[in-house]
Parts: structure tokens; C-alpha cells; sequence
């Protein structure tokens, strides 16, 4: 089984910008990977180079071993794409639509797939109303059901929960996270709470590059970066002095008996703590390291020129 998803070297120019300079990466089934970025770094245009909807000026995409430039008609087969902009027929009717779209796909045993697709997106309920007439949660829906409609193994969503409440993000954030399971799910976001709360791993790119592609968990916990450790004592007299040991960068003290320790040893600086209060007979309140958290790690790969 080939990777479902292999982009090589991938490069789009538009005049003189790069807007995607030299972009690798693989995507595995049964995945779901975040493509994140602040707006302008590239996402929507390799989204539309995997799914064949732009040429690309360099490099490669393969889709389950298919080169999509030569075999375009056949990787459109295997992929679902939800494009940003999710262009609907106001006009017509939820299933009417899906019928259109299962034409446009030449799909055999139609209303099977239809029904499937309504399923999978709540959309029982909507089926018989003119897609003008629905929420924009709901016209997401449908577009993810238009994606979903040819059962692909490849899912591509452009920023599938932008503009919508709270609640309707939840209900596409399920839906995603349930074509997950078996399938190869590749969305960008431009909101980082979103790529926590459905992705097993985040693709982050910036000025048409990308800066890092690791699981959530160690993008978190990259190794080179400055933890912190609280601590705090049930003595107040302590001073910033007794806790400078040489594994630690920095001292603050937060407020008598609280101090926070910057540092690149996070466990060395832990049991050194442990040792120091033992030694001067010293009652320890907490003591906890902070990750950094997500945001912080977006906005230190993407600060900057």
C-alpha cells in the first residue's frame, strides 16, 4: 500500500512570489493532519495542486502511487475536496444537489451513495430544503457531504469551520474526526485551538515553506526549547540566589516562597529542587512544568522574515 498522500518538492509562483517554494511532505491513512499557517503562506494553493484543481510550476503530487498530473481524472476518483470558498447552487434542493454532484462523479447506484453521504453528515433532517435556505453550518455540511459523496480515501477540507458559531464547528469538527479513522484527512486551519482539537499531527508552513511537521504532542515538547518549572515553598524567605543552580537560565520569583525557573533541563532542574529542599528542610507546596503551549510554537515558527 503506497502513502496516500506524497508531495515532492512542490513549487507555484505567482509573478514574481513563490507563494509555494519547495514544499515535501507525506500524509498516511487513517491520519488526520492540520495544514496550518497564517493567511498568505501557501495552504489553499497546495491544497489545489494536490487535488489537481491548479498545475503546479515544480515537483510532484502522489495520490495513493498516482501521479496527479498524469493521471488527473484518477486521482479526483480517490479524493474528497471541500475548497474555502464552498460554491453551492442555492437553488437547488439538498439531495437534488448531491444527485447533480454524484452525476458529475459518474457514479453507479447514486441514491446508495447519497443516502450515505446525508448520513454521515446529519443531513436527514435538511435533505428536502433548497440549500438557500440553510444555515451556513448546514451548507458546510453539504459540502462536506458533496465531498464525502464518491467515498474517498483522500479527504482535503480548506478551512472547513470558518465563519461558523461555536456549535456548528463542534458538529464538522465530529464529522471530521469520524472520517478520520480510515481515511487520509488533510485540513488547514488558521486556528490552532481547531488543529488540538481534531488532529493527530500539524503541517505548519509559512511564506510558502514549511517550518515544521510533527505530531501535536512534540511540536509541544520540542526538546530545544526553554521549559519552565514553578515552584513554590511553604517558606517565604528564599531568595532567587539559592535556586540559581547551573542547569537553570533564569530566576524569577512570582511572589515570596513562588519562584519560576527557566530552563533547558527540565528534569536535572526538577530533582535539583527536590535535593535543595530536602537539604535546608524546606516544605514544597507544587511544583509543575509548563509545556509550551501551541500558540507559542506557531508564533515563534512564524514571527518574522
Amino acid at each position: 500500500q503506497p502513502m496516500s498522500v506524497e508531495v515532492k518538492h512542490l513549487m507555484k509562483q505567482y509573478g514574481i512570489q513563490l507563494a509555494v517554494n519547495d514544499i515535501s511532505f507525506k500524509l498516511n491513512k487513517g491520519e488526520i493532519t492540520g495544514f496550518l499557517g497564517p493567511n498568505g503562506a501557501g495552504k489553499s494553493t497546495t491544497m489545489k495542486m494536490i487535488t489537481g484543481y491548479l498545475q503546479p510550476d515544480g515537483g510532484t503530487v502522489l495520490v495513493n502511487g498516482m501521479d496527479v498530473q498524469r493521471q488527473p481524472i484518477d486521482v479526483k476518483k480517490s479524493i474528497g475536496y471541500l475548497p474555502e470558498s464552498n460554491a453551492l447552487y442555492y437553488e437547488m434542493y439538498v439531495s437534488e444537489y448531491l444527485y447533480f454532484v454524484a452525476g458529475i462523479k459518474r457514479l453507479t447506484q447514486k441514491w446508495k451513495h447519497i443516502k450515505n453521504a446525508i448520513t454521515l453528515t446529519g443531513l436527514e433532517l435538511e435533505k428536502n430544503k433548497k440549500i438557500g435556505q440553510l444555515s451556513k453550518g448546514y451548507k458546510q455540511r453539504v459540502g462536506l457531504a458533496a465531498a464525502l459523496i464518491n467515498q474517498p480515501d483522500v479527504l482535503i477540507l480548506d478551512e472547513p469551520t470558518s465563519g461558523l458559531d461555536p456549535n456548528q464547528i463542534i458538529e464538522i469538527r465530529n464529522v471530521i474526526k469520524q472520517q478520520g479513522t480510515d481515511k487520509t484527512v488533510l485540513f488547514s486551519s488558521h486556528t490552532l485551538q481547531e488543529v488540538n482539537a481534531v488532529c493527530d499531527r500539524a503541517i505548519i508552513i509559512h511564506e510558502g515553506k514549511v517550518v515544521a511537521n510533527d505530531t501535536l504532542q512534540n511540536l509541544q515538547h520540542q526538546k530545544n526549547d526553554v521549559a519552565t518549572v514553578l515552584i513554590s515553598f511553604r517558606e517565604k524567605h528564599l531568595s532567587v540566589e539559592q535556586l540559581q543552580f547551573n542547569c537553570v537560565d533564569k530566576v524569577e520569583m512570582l511572589a515570596p516562597g513562588h519562584f519560576k525557573l527557566f530552563t533547558q533541563q527540565e528534569q536535572l532542574v526538577r530533582k535539583n529542587l527536590l535535593a535543595f529542599a530536602l537539604q535546608e528542610n524546606l516544605n514544597i507546596i507544587s511544583l509543575q512544568s509548563e509545556q509550551q503551549s501551541l500558540e507559542e510554537v506557531f508564533r515563534r515558527l512564524t514571527a518574522g522574515s
